[in-house]
């Protein structure tokens, strides 16, 4: 994805990379703001059973 976001983008190369950091950071910022929580309450990733 991030060679054919590069190969599209009519930039310098310096941009191209300072765009693919900031859309990288992005998708990290919405897995942990939304995803991760949802999975968490979804799949009830805490609860364990050890020692039950």
């Amino acid at each position: 994805m991030i060679r054919w976001l590069l190969s599209r983008i009519p930039a310098p190369t310096w941009i191209k990379v300072l765009l693919c950091l900031v859309v990288i950071a992005a998708v990290v910022l919405v897995c942990f703001q939304w995803v991760f929580p949802w999975a968490q309450d979804e799949f009830h990733l805490i609860d364990t059973t050890v020692g039950e």
